[in-house]
This record gives structure tokens, sequence and C-alpha cells, in this order.
């Protein structure tokens, strides 16, 4: 889905900020919710591309105004509710107040049905693909051309896994793109290197 968080090539942002060092938490709430999430995951209570896509679904204002570990727990709890764990109810009782869900999750896709086998050094295509469910496809490599470099192991389809759709494991490819191929006129030359499910290439001629 193109959502307000695949920012990924996005321009107007400014510099990147960041702390040398910084802690991995703040705060004694952001433990507990990152370790209720990796409990969860550990129970098979979701994959992880249930709990990524949980938080795609976010409200853009929240999800905008939201910490790291804020979106963590939104999806956490998003997803013990529709699995059925606690209700909604139960939530608000707890914190006495409205408890912010991510919105309903569109259906999900399987995986390409013809897909092709890629080798280092081949020329290939990015699917223009636009699909309103879960994909690890980032916004700014869509219809792009690139040179596959090399393939790492297979993975469950996310587009699928995200949703319950029957998800057969297939390759990423690391795909080599130049700069001004994905921005024109609008970048320093450069080498950009994403890893590529195989479901969204196909050979470019």
């Amino acid at each position: 889905m193109d959502g307000v968080h695949d920012m990924g090539g996005r321009q107007g942002f400014g510099a990147v900020r960041y702390t040398q060092n910084a802690h991995a938490f703040h705060a004694d709430w952001e433990v507990r919710a990152n370790s209720l999430y990796a409990f969860a995951a550990r129970r098979g209570i979701f994959n992880m591309d249930e709990y990524r896509h949980a938080i795609e679904r976010m409200e853009p204002r929240h999800y905008l105004a939201a910490s790291y570990y804020e979106r963590s727990l939104t999806s956490l709890a998003t997803l013990l509710v529709e699995k059925g764990v606690v209700t909604r109810e139960e939530l608000e009782q707890r914190t006495q107040g409205h408890f912010p869900l991510a919105a309903p999750s569109a259906p999900g896709r399987s995986n390409a049905a013809a897909r092709e086998r890629f080798q280092p050094g081949d020329r290939v295509r990015v699917r223009a693909d636009y699909v309103p469910g879960h994909i690890r496809m980032p916004g700014y490599i869509r219809g792009k051309t690139g040179v596959v470099v090399s393939e790492s192991p297979a993975y469950p389809f996310p587009d699928a896994h995200a949703h319950a759709v029957e998800a057969e494991n297939e390759p990423t490819y690391d795909v080599r793109f130049r700069s001004e191929d994905l921005w024109p006129n609008s970048a320093e030359s450069a080498l950009v290197h994403v890893g590529v499910f195989q479901s969204y290439l196909e050979r470019a001629l």
C-alpha cells in the first residue's frame, strides 16, 4: 500500500537526525511494549509481516506523531484485538480512555503466477504494482530498472504472509540501481542497493 510510512526517497524532510550511542529505550513502558511484542510473535499469535502491516495501517497523523515504540504498541494492540486475544473495550477500560488502533486491513495477494529466476548481472525491472494491502517494495523503485547483484535465501512472500493468504517462499535479489534513474535530475551520482522479492521483478529487455 502507498502510505505515509513509505518515506524512502521522498524529498523535503531535511537532514536525517540521529544521536551517537543512543539508548535503545528511554522509558520503562517501551521495554514492556517491546517485550510483549516479542512474546506474541514467538507464541505465533502473529508474524512479522502482519506486525509491519498493522503499523502501516495507522492513521497518518497518529503515525507521524508517534514514537517508534508507540507504533509498535499500536500494532501489537491492533493485532491482539483482531486475533481475539483481547477486546478494544478491555484495552480502554485499562487505559481509562480512547485506545487508538490501526485501520482495518485490505485483502492481500499471493505470489506472482509467473516468476523467473535471475542471475547476477541480469537487468531487471520492478513491476509497476499498486496494491491496497501490505507490500515490501519501496515506492521509489516502482517501474525502475536495475542490475541483479546477488540472491538471498527464500522467505514467505510478504504480500500474502501479512494477510493469512497462502504464501510460497521465494528469494529476494540484491538489485543495484543508479540514483540518476531513480531520481532523474534530482540526485548526485550514486549506486543504491535494494533487496527486492522475486514476485516484484521481471526481466528487462
